[in-house]
């Protein structure tokens, strides 16, 4: 019963947002539009909006997209769904940009110990664990920070907080994470 509530839940509030996929965009906005998927655990995925015909809610929950496949998805693992145009997307690039980040980050390892990861104006990336260099940049308005021993790391601005997502190695910035953990600029730097 509760499985259905939620479903019936996310399908009363995906209805009004039916129409959007009704009405016919221009072609600037189907190019650049949309639909980044949260999930629960945090990890995000991110649809062109020019590429779902719909979004089914029975179980199992599924995207279909206009050439036939459909991937699903967990609909009571979903925590909330966005559509971005291109014009928000690029509002959110510029009000998102590269200073929020910059500085010395206190972050969790997901077993209960901290340790540091400063980002750096040029790109570069340190970390006081494991192999220390890194590159990093804004994507979709979080850094995403790629390690020389092939783990992944996220730093993302949630509510009024920042968070961690860490990847291991082989695992893309789109998979599952590892760990989720708080993360707090000890040194922020001005914009």
């Amino acid at each position: 019963m509760p499985r259905l509530s939620a479903a019936l839940a996310l399908g009363i509030f995906l209805l009004p947002l039916s129409a959007a996929f009704a009405k016919p965009a221009s072609p600037a906005e189907d190019e650049h539009g949309s639909m980044v998927v949260t999930f629960k655990d945090g990890h995000r995925q991110s649809f062109p909006v020019a590429e779902v015909a719909r979004i089914d809610l029975k179980p199992p929950a599924s995207i279909v997209f206009k050439d036939g496949h459909r991937q699903n998805v967990a609909a009571p693992d979903i925590l909330r769904i966005e559509f971005e145009s291109s014009a928000a997307a690029a509002s959110s690039a510029s009000s998102a940009g590269r200073g929020r980040f910059l500085g010395k980050w206190e972050v969790g390892d997901g077993n209960g110990s901290k340790f540091f990861i400063t980002l750096e104006a040029d790109g570069e990336a340190q970390k006081s664990v494991g192999a220390s260099h890194g590159t990093w940049a804004v994507v979709d308005g979080e850094a995403r920070i790629s390690w020389d021993d092939g783990w992944q790391d996220t730093i993302r601005k949630v509510g009024s907080k920042y968070e961690k997502v860490a990847h291991q190695p082989g695992k893309s910035f789109d998979d599952m994470p590892s760990n989720v953990t708080a993360a707090r600029n000890t040194d922020p730097q001005p914009i």
